[in-house]
């Protein structure tokens, strides 16, 4: 600090003191890089901070966490994150909220531990066996580094679900300088529990409350929770028509209760919307900004919440003669989730492997 205001700061700082203050109590951990810094800071941050051996454990320890009523979070990279995919379905389906900040690096596989991308897109989205959607915020600068974590924490606790705040090497990583005047007051996330004298039923819910009432275990009920089929009382069942419908209930719970966040920049005649998210939103803005002083009409969508896909993204869409999507990967993932494999006339794509993406490679792209 120089001035009480400026200083060198990165985003794992941000990240991790935001979902602090936001009430996230434990961390549990395996440092993998990219995603170490937020691990290191975590660890002194925390009121609880747990050193795991490996990343099944991480997951299994958060359970365990979040059942006493705790709100943890992790942070790791995709070979940790296809350690923790069975322990993520288990608490997926016992309905036990936490936040895993996922920091993308270059794949497949181990790849490049210090190369960015944003290849796990389809991954995340496609996480919950059954195609069940699972909450995914994604950062695209500094400042939501600091805004999206309680948003996600409290979606983990309006839904009781995982969920996953997807971030990238570059945002973590690499220190600016800024303002932290800037930063608004983090609120704490709102918890309600089960308070009746009635026998608690973990998983009972009615058609206005799509989200059972949450209880720790050991609070002076019976607390059953299972990641098998169950009815509203925890007790495992094959198909019974109550256990179907608890299942529905979950991805209905997770579309209702997942905020649509975004950015939209949208500029008077423009007929080209630039689409771009993450680190890559960056260079966007450039991109965009550039084409503006030419005097091109150019407008700009950032998506913060990219699963479940919001309706209001295609209403969006639908008002573009041209959609120009920028992503750090080669498949172009987010557009293929949006329109499928075979994109229409009016997607375009600008892609790239091992490398950031330019704002005049994005610019290029833009109809004249």
């Amino acid at each position: 600090m120089t001035n009480g205001r400026w200083t060198l700061v990165d985003g794992s700082r941000l990240i991790t003191e935001s979902l602090a203050q936001a009430g996230a109590d434990a961390f549990v951990g395996y440092p993998i890089t990219p995603a170490s810094w937020i691990y290191q800071y975590a660890s002194r941050r925390f009121p609880v901070a747990l050193a795991a051996p490996d990343e099944i454990t991480t997951l299994q320890w958060m359970s365990g966490l979040a059942a006493a009523g705790h709100l943890p979070v992790t942070s790791t990279s995709f070979p940790g994150l296809a350690l923790m995919v069975e322990s993520i379905n288990m608490a997926y389906m016992m309905e036990l909220p936490m936040v895993i900040v996922l920091v993308q690096r270059l794949g497949p596989a181990t790849g490049t531990a210090t190369a960015g991308a944003q290849g796990d897109v389809q991954l995340v989205a496609s996480l919950i066996s059954g195609g069940y959607p699972l909450p995914v915020f994604c950062i695209s600068d500094f400042a939501d580094c600091w805004r999206l974590p309680p948003r996600a924490l409290q979606t983990a606790v309006d839904a009781r679900t995982p969920v996953i705040l997807l971030t990238s090497k570059e945002m973590v990583m690499t220190q600016r300088d800024f303002d932290l005047a800037t930063l608004p007051p983090v609120p704490p996330v709102e918890r309600r529990f089960y308070d009746k004298a009635e026998a608690y039923q973990p998983y009972a819910t009615s058609p206005d409350v799509p989200v059972p009432p949450f209880l720790p275990v050991g609070q002076g009920h019976q607390v059953r929770l299972t990641a098998s089929t169950h009815d509203c009382r925890g007790l495992i069942q094959h198909t019974s028509p109550e256990a179907m419908a608890n299942t529905r209930r979950l991805q209905t719970k997770v579309e209702t209760l997942t905020p649509a966040l975004f950015e939209l920049d949208e500029q008077e005649n423009a007929e080209t919307l630039v689409v771009a998210y993450d680190v890559t939103a960056e260079a966007a803005r450039d991109a965009v900004a550039a084409l503006r002083q030419q005097g091109l009409s150019v407008s700009l969508f950032v998506p913060k919440t990219l699963w479940p896909i919001p309706s209001q993204y295609h209403a969006i869409f639908e008002r573009y003669r041209h959609l120009v999507f920028a992503e750090e990967n080669l498949q172009g993932q987010w557009a293929r989730l949006l329109f499928g494999h075979r994109l229409p006339p009016k997607v375009r794509t600008v892609t790239s492997v091992g490398a950031m993406i330019s704002p005049q490679a994005i610019a290029q792209e833009v109809p004249i």
